[in-house]
Parts: C-alpha cells; sequence; structure tokens
C-alpha cells in the first residue's frame, strides 16, 4: 500500500480508511489540473525564497507539466491505494525524481491545497457557466426580436388576464439571465482570492511571497488573513452555489413555462421534435421530456446552497473533515447547470412560434383593459370606463378591437431590448477573465 502523507507507523483499520477517504479519489480527478497549477506557482515561489534550487525548479515543473499534460486530457489516475491528488501528484514526482519530489510539499498544508485546487476549479467553472449563460441569452434576444409583434395572452392567477407578446416573453428570461449574472460576477470575485500560504490556517514560519503566488496564479487579489482563508472554505462553495441557484431559478420558470405551453390546451409554442418522446400506448402523444428535465435538475440545483451551509454552518473556526463532504455535492454540479444551460439554449433556438393564438375567441376579453384605457383617454373617469366595460362583457356584447398600441418603455412596442443587451455586456466586460487565463498560459508555456 502507497504511503500517505499523514501516516506514521501504524496501519489505519480498512473499514475506517474507506469511511474517511469517501468519495476524494473519485471527486478528485474535477481537481488534478488545479493541483498541478497550484503546485506550479508554490515551488517556482519557493525558489524565489532559497527553498529550492534553480535546477530542482526547472525539473520539478517540467515534470509537472507532463503531468497537466496527462490530466487535461482526462488520463489522469488516483492509484489504489493513494489517497487523494495531493498525493498522486506528489507520488509521480518521487517515481520521476526520486527525493526532489519530497520538497514541493515546504511552506504547505492539504488544507491551503485543496483550497487553491478548488479556487482555481470553480473560476474556470463559473467562465464556463458564464459562456453558457451569455449563449442561452443570445438566443433569448434573438427570439424576443423575432416575434416581438406576436400576441399572446399574459396571465395572472393562471386566468386569460391582458395582451402580452413573445418579444416579451422571450425578454423577460434574458433579462432574468442579465440579473443572474451580477450574482454569478460576485461569486467570481469572491473565489478569485489567493488561499496559498495560509497553511493549515495559521500560516508558516517560511518567509513566503504571498504576493508572488497571487501574481503568478492571476488571482485578483490574496485572502489576506491566514484564518479567514480557511474559514473561506465551505463560504466560497456557498455562495457559487447561490449564483447558481440563481441561474436555476430562472431556468425552471421558464422550462415550467414552455412545457405549459406546449401542451394541446396551450398549443402556443412547438418545441423540436428531437426534444420530445413519445408514449408507449398513446401515439399522439409528444411529451415535453427535455423541458421537464431541465426543470427537476434546476430545482435541484436550487437545493445546493442549502445544502452546503447545512454542511458547514454550525462549524467553529479551523479545518474540518466535515467540509470534505461539500465536495460530493459542489463540483459535480457545474456539469448539471452546464447541461441545463446548453439544453434550454438549443431547444430555445428551434422552437416555433403560433403565430394565430389571437384567432381563437377565448382570448378576446383579454382586451378589455384596452378598451378601459380607451374610454378614459377619451376623457370618462377609470371608474366609470371599468364599469361600462364589465357590464358590455356582462351582457355578452364586448368586441375587442385588436389592434394595440404600447410605446412606454419595456411594453409590447417598446422592448428595450437593446438597453438589456447593454446590461449583460456591462456585467461581463467586469469579470476580467483573461487575467486567470493569462496567468495559466504563462506558466504552462
Amino acid at each position: 500500500m502507497a504511503h500517505k502523507l499523514w501516516e506514521k507507523n501504524f496501519e489505519v483499520n480498512k473499514e475506517i480508511e474507506r469511511f474517511t477517504v469517501g468519495r476524494d479519489r473519485e471527486l478528485d480527478l474535477y481537481l488534478a489540473k488545479y493541483d498541478v497549477l497550484g503546485s506550479m506557482a508554490h515551488i517556482t515561489m519557493l525558489e524565489s525564497i532559497g527553498l529550492l534550487e534553480k535546477s530542482e525548479l526547472d525539473q520539478l515543473l517540467a515534470e509537472l507539466k507532463q503531468i497537466y499534460a496527462i490530466a487535461d486530457k482526462g488520463e489522469f489516475v488516483i492509484e489504489d491505494g493513494v489517497e487523494d491528488v495531493h498525493s498522486q501528484v506528489e507520488l509521480m514526482l518521487t517515481q520521476k525524481l526520486g527525493e526532489m519530489g519530497k520538497k514541493i510539499h515546504s511552506g504547505r498544508s492539504r488544507n491551503d491545497q485543496v483550497l487553491v485546487d478548488l479556487k482555481l476549479f470553480t473560476r474556470h467553472e463559473l467562465k464556463e457557466i458564464v459562456d453558457s449563460v451569455k449563449i442561452l441569452f443570445d438566443e433569448l434576444i434573438q427570439k424576443s426580436n423575432q416575434y416581438k409583434d406576436v400576441l399572446m395572452p399574459g396571465y395572472t392567477h393562471l386566468q386569460v388576464a391582458m395582451p402580452s407578446s413573445f418579444g416579451l416573453w422571450f425578454g423577460a428570461y434574458a433579462e432574468g439571465l442579465a440579473d443572474d449574472m451580477l450574482f454569478l460576477q460576485a461569486a467570481y470575485r469572491m473565489t478569485n482570492r489567493n488561499p496559498l500560504g495560509s497553511a493549515a490556517g495559521y500560516g508558516s514560519s517560511f518567509p513566503l511571497n504571498r504576493t508572488m503566488t497571487t501574481q503568478l496564479l492571476g488571482f485578483d487579489s490574496m485572502d489576506y488573513n491566514v484564518v479567514y482563508a480557511q474559514m473561506g472554505r465551505g463560504k466560497m462553495e456557498r455562495n457559487v452555489a447561490f449564483a447558481m441557484a440563481t441561474v436555476a431559478g430562472t431556468l425552471a420558470k421558464m422550462a415550467f413555462d414552455a412545457c405549459m405551453f406546449n401542451c394541446q390546451n396551450f398549443g402556443f409554442v412547438k418545441l423540436p421534435k428531437e426534444c420530445t418522446t413519445g408514449s408507449s400506448i398513446m401515439p399522439h402523444k409528444k411529451n415535453p421530456d427535455v423541458f421537464e428535465l431541465i426543470r427537476a435538475k434546476s430545482n435541484k440545483l436550487q437545493s445546493l446552497p442549502q445544502q452546503v451551509m447545512l454542511i458547514m454552518n454550525n462549524l467553529p473556526v479551523g479545518y474540518f473533515r466535515d467540509l470534505q463532504i461539500i465536495k460530493e455535492v459542489f463540483l459535480p454540479a457545474f456539469g448539471e447547470l452546464k447541461d441545463c444551460l446548453q439544453m434550454a439554449a438549443y431547444i430555445i433556438n428551434k422552437m416555433e412560434v403560433n403565430e394565430h393564438i389571437l384567432d381563437d375567441p377565448r382570448y378576446d376579453l383579454m382586451f378589455s383593459v384596452e378598451e378601459v384605457n380607451r374610454l378614459a383617454a377619451n376623457g370618462m373617469p377609470f371608474r366609470d370606463a371599468y364599469k361600462t366595460v364589465g357590464l358590455e362583457i356582462e351582457a355578452g356584447n364586448f368586441t375587442p378591437c385588436k389592434d394595440i398600441h404600447h410605446t412606454h418603455e419595456g411594453s409590447i412596442g417598446n422592448l428595450c431590448n437593446d438597453k438589456i443587451e447593454e446590461l449583460m455586456n456591462h456585467t461581463l466586460s467586469e469579470f476580467h477573465f483573461e487575467r486567470m487565463e493569462n496567468a495559466e498560459k504563462e506558466l504552462l508555456k
């Protein structure tokens, strides 16, 4: 059995080992690339303060680049008997470079090592989420502009209420994503701070240069206080989970609308046939399975902040093994949200809209407010106009005028989609992902 970094001179009971290692060997594969990047920055700093020779640094960096390439291709393996990604990387270095491989841990603890791995992983995944949100946003804006003149009923209490439009419906979800992007930006900025050098949570007697590792890894700043750096474990995941949950909330609501509008009773939209399934006994059925799964997965993702919170919310200062369990719910969540965003963008792109909804007389009454407003605009007091139209409806004498002219901002005739795009683009411009990308490229070149 391979040696553990913390092992003394006794062998741990096998069942206890199984229980305490948990799913770390499986979940740490998410972190392999980032563990290597963190180690490259750390040893570059160690050489600068005299804890490594230049020749040692060069050999270690060359070997770490090889390990990064293996991880980048998805071929990194944590061997049987090796506890985690950190142990596996160190083992691979010592197999190639002997005792020199053991020097990379000076001035570092597995606590700050996993902290930096999680931050490097999370900021990368947040960029991918941001990119996927923007793709869906663009599809929604395009559809909103394309169908801006197609009217549909608006509902309150699931009762036909007032005229809406597909321009408004698609655009509403686009603007929702523009607000959600602010949460993602806040999550990214809190994530993109460097905990490396906090060691086990109380710093190190080595003269570590934390500013150097912050710059090498392209962080915006460091987590300055070493105790706070450790307290950030769990807090970062919770904050990021809230940002992901707000995106998921927008997706879930949109998916419910689309499922409802696709059903025969509404018939407002037609989903791409490849996104629906049939029934085993009813030949006429076309079930909106993809949107139903988006709804379910998005609702599950909305529970993520609570799961993280309940694991970590009663822990005092310092590191505890409880935090390991957060990885089980947190690391796979990014892939699930990206899947939902990509599927939603595909369906929105292919979705067809019914342009003749209002031919059905059941929707005539939604123009009642338009008639009340017309009478009021011509001088009749609003309450009298309301009563007049109400009496016409009761008597069955109401005749709708479907030619409507809304011009105020954000309404049917003035969607303000250009302003919504400005909001989104302004938020996107403030992420500065290029700092992260340039730093990582520089380390790996």
